[in-house]
């Protein structure tokens, strides 16, 4: 009966699930000899067992066919371990041939990673994410402890099958942690994580390179002053037939500081080991020299510490040769392979040979070596050792069977804590956020990108009218103070018609030449900004989340900040605004009944402010202080009686010119002076500019009401009229050049500025897309964070079951190409149980 592989299935390597999609196995495995074919090669055991009674029977009776017997009975089992190494070649060749040809690409897909090679880089991330080994990422993998000099390097490179590591006789070589990942491949070489040199491990002197390269990797990790380092070397080895698994080789335990170690070596062994073990799901191959006394060796101590029932422990004795040899009561190596020695607990014993000794035999030499020992050895003749027991072989294959149970259940245990934890999220999300979908950041960065540039090309579609309305407006609010206080009233102060003309064209051709042109610009790039801001606040009324203002707000001001105005438009707006205020050609009533309105809006608005600073200045009337009980402060009195005193002025002369005289000031001071109030001549120039500006304005408004009528003097140029209006037509001149001014900048927005502003805003959007620290900074809140865990747990959930659903694969196709492997392993157990029974 052959054993029952399903427990098995796990350790088929990930290539086999690629090949069954594109080779036909069961043709493969069709090829090979059935079990009919296989089990003529095995002996008849009947009539084996028939042999043994009649054996028996001759025992006592005639020695010397008992030693033909046992002549014929070796010869017979030579001739059958003839057979083995047939069928064991013939099945190392045929899985050699089915890893070349996948390895050549017999299948045209992507190249997928096997899953010991990504299971490998996930610890080569957390190794590299903390040196120090603190991130208790609780991930398998065999750790490889051992008393220094006990041959657990030795054991390590007969698992890889080649001799990789430096060596030296007695000298500490494993300075650091190795992280060897082994795995099943067609040629049988070795690599670093971060390099893209492939060692044949085939070739004496790439594995000259390669012990060399280690050593330098090892030195260079150690710092100065110490003799061991925790970085971790990452080493990766393929070959046919080699068992899938993570090793990490650490330092050997020593108890005492030699000449030339720093003065903490023990210490920093034992954290560094401690560190590995106890991840509670570190698988730990504790390597014990067989050839010294076991009083000596601490690394049983130290891994009782760290696992003490055993449940994760795998002891290995090595050097059973000279154990021996040296040993004179053969029962105690029975006593320690079985645990029975020492307290230590462990899942198994094994006890194996690495050699002879010498630093240049080969694997073969070494595994020949071994196999040549154990079908010799009285300890397993005697049966103080069962065959699967002993040689590095089954070591290799029972660590692997440990290791990838440890990860099953370990990834079936993640997934099950991620399933709780989707489940928590969902449940959160689902009563804080009914409504929406889980978008992550990214998700609600395209979004929120969508939804900007459909403002912006909202922008596009703004009508001319609301354009020019808007500038228009804008421009008067900024040029009106300019307008009223330095052109218009300088010019309307003046003793005629003519005087005021030429006064009113200098200034309008000095103000175009200078500010208003660039003025004009600077209203457009702003109400440019306004409109762009608007259109994002009130997209915010519809179904916007706020969860995306800081993000707009960035990137408005970012898109702002980038864009560049096209200053080559100033000219030829100076150009437009000059024709503009030197014509003064009004062509009809509606015209000039609209330049009168715009007029008397101005001088309404200037008389309304300026009677609100003279309010503010003379205090509360009595109105105010009879209702409400205020009074006015004493600087406000003094302010009060210079305005009574000034108004009488004016009065008295109607036609008064916009400047006190000296005598006038004088008069005044003394008069206030006479009722009792001090007054500086300051404070009286300074009311009286307030008052005369006050008057000013009024009869500027009655002038504009008479002129409503004025339209047909004006078609006569005033001749034969005592009505001048010129005023009217500079306030046309002034609306004109603002109607005229809007609608050359709104061409200039609508046709250039606002492509321009759109494609800096896509620019933008492109660079914070790119930018996974400015999302992060930009787009917060418990509702991104819920869905970015969302999210990652979901992925994580898909990927642990997908890792469970690989493990749990069923085999049967692949278990039919290992057939031949199983006899091979079958038989000398047969053979040897048959020399115990003799």
């Amino acid at each position: 009966m052959l054993p029952d592989f399903s427990e098995y299935n796990w350790v088929i390597p990930d290539f086999v699930w690629e090949l069954s999609e594109h080779i036909d196995l069961d043709k493969l495995a069709k090829a090979l000899p059935e079990m009919e074919e296989i089990a003529k090669l095995l002996p008849d055991f009947d009539k084996i067992g028939e042999n043994f009674t009649f054996l028996k029977s001759l025992l006592s009776s005639d020695k010397e066919k008992i030693d033909q017997l046992q002549e014929e009975l070796l010869r017979t089992q030579l001739k059958y371990q003839r057979m083995l190494e047939r069928l064991e070649k013939e099945n190392k060749e045929l899985r050699k041939v089915v890893l070349q040809k996948d390895d050549k690409g017999i299948h045209q897909r992507k190249v997928k990673k096997s899953l010991i090679d990504l299971y490998s880089e996930v610890l080569d991330i957390l190794s590299d994410y903390d040196a120090n080994y603190n991130t208790q990422d609780h991930l398998p993998r065999v750790v490889v402890v051992g008393d220094q000099s006990a041959g657990k390097t030795s054991v390590l490179e007969m698992i890889a099958q080649a001799r990789i590591f430096p060596r030296g006789s007695g000298e500490m070589m494993t300075r650091s942690p190795v992280k060897v990942t082994l795995s099943e491949g067609p040629h049988h070489v070795a690599m670093f994580k971060d390099s893209g040199r492939e060692f044949d491990l085939t070739k004496e002197e790439d594995l000259a390179a390669l012990r060399h390269e280690i050593e330098l990797r090892m030195r260079k990790s150690v710092k100065q002053g110490q003799t061991v380092s925790c970085e971790t070397i990452s080493l990766s080895v393929k070959g046919p037939g080699i068992q899938r698994m993570v090793l990490v080789d650490l330092p050997g335990v020593i108890s005492t500081v030699t000449a030339g170690m720093a003065s903490d070596t023990k210490e920093t062994i034992f954290s560094i080991s401690k560190a590995y073990m106890q991840n509670p799901n570190a698988i730990i191959l504790c390597i014990q020299d067989g050839s010294v006394d076991a009083e000596r060796s601490i690394v049983t101590d130290l891994v009782s510490q760290m696992d003490p029932q055993g449940k994760r422990t795998i002891f290995v004795l090595t050097k059973v040769d000279l154990a021996e040899k040296n040993l004179a009561s053969p029962n105690r190596i029975q006593q320690i392979v079985e645990g029975k020695l020492f307290p230590m607990k462990a899942l198994g014993y094994f006890a194996v040979v690495t050699g002879k000794g010498s630093s240049g035999e080969s694997i073969d030499s070494i595994k020949d070596y071994e196999e040549d020992f154990f079908q010799n050895s009285r300890l397993l003749r005697d049966g103080m050792l069962k065959a699967h027991q002993v040689t590095t072989k089954n070591l290799s294959l029972a660590v692997s069977d440990c290791f990838w149970k440890m990860v099953r259940e370990s990834v079936e245990q993640q997934a099950d804590v991620f399933k709780a934890s989707r489940f928590n999220l969902e449940t959160e999300w689902k009563n804080n956020y009914p409504r929406l979908r889980e978008l992550d950041r990214n998700e609600l960065f395209e979004k929120a990108k969508n939804e900007i540039l459909d403002e912006v090309i909202s922008l596009s579609q703004v009508t001319p009218q609301h354009w020019e309305a808007i500038l228009q407006k804008k421009l008067w609010e900024r040029v009106s103070t300019h307008v009223i206080e330095n052109i218009y009233l300088p010019a309307a102060q003046t003793m005629d018609s003519g005087t005021f003309n030429t006064t009113v064209d200098i200034k309008l051709k000095q103000w175009t030449d200078k500010q208003l042109p660039h003025k004009a610009l600077e209203i457009a790039w702003e109400t440019l900004q306004e409109e762009f801001a608007r259109f994002m606040a009130e997209y915010k009324g519809k179904d916007q989340d706020d969860i995306f203002d800081k993000l707009k707000e960035a990137v408005k001001d970012e898109s702002i900040k980038r864009h560049k105005w096209n200053e080559r438009a100033m000219d030829s707006l100076r150009v437009i605004q000059h024709n503009a205020l030197e014509d003064r050609s009004i062509t009809d009533k509606p015209q000039w009944d609209a330049a009168i309105q715009f007029m008397e809006e101005t001088l309404q608005s200037r008389l309304k402010d300026t009677e609100s600073v003279i309010r503010d200045m003379v205090g509360p009337g009595w109105r105010q202080r009879w209702m409400n009980w205020v009074n006015r402060t004493p600087d406000q009195h003094v302010r009060n009686e210079t305005k009574n005193e000034l108004d009488r002025l004016l009065k008295l002369h109607d036609e008064h010119t916009a400047y006190l005289a000296n005598d006038e000031v004088t008069t005044v001071r003394k008069n206030l002076e006479g009722r009792g109030v001090e007054v500086d001549p300051v404070l009286i120039k300074d009311t009286w500019h307030q008052l005369y500006r006050r008057h000013f304005l009024q009869k500027a408004l009655s002038h504009c009401n008479l002129c409503r009528r004025g339209f047909y003097y004006y078609q006569r140029h005033f001749v034969d009229s005592e009505l001048e209006c010129n005023d009217v037509v500079l306030f046309w001149r002034i609306q004109r050049m603002l109607v005229i001014t809007a609608n050359t900048l709104r061409q200039q927005l609508t046709n250039t500025e606002v492509r321009r502003l759109e494609k800096n805003v896509k620019e933008v959007l492109d660079d914070f897309g790119e930018d996974m620290e400015k999302k992060t900074h930009l787009i917060t809140g418990r509702r991104v964070q819920l869905a970015e865990d969302l999210s990652k747990t979901h992925f994580d959930f898909q990927q642990k079951n997908m890792t469970v659903n690989n493990l749990n694969k069923n085999t049967s196709v692949y278990l039919k190409a290992m057939i031949k492997e199983a006899v091979c392993q079958l038989v000398p157990l047969v053979v040897i149980g048959t020399i115990q029974v003799i």
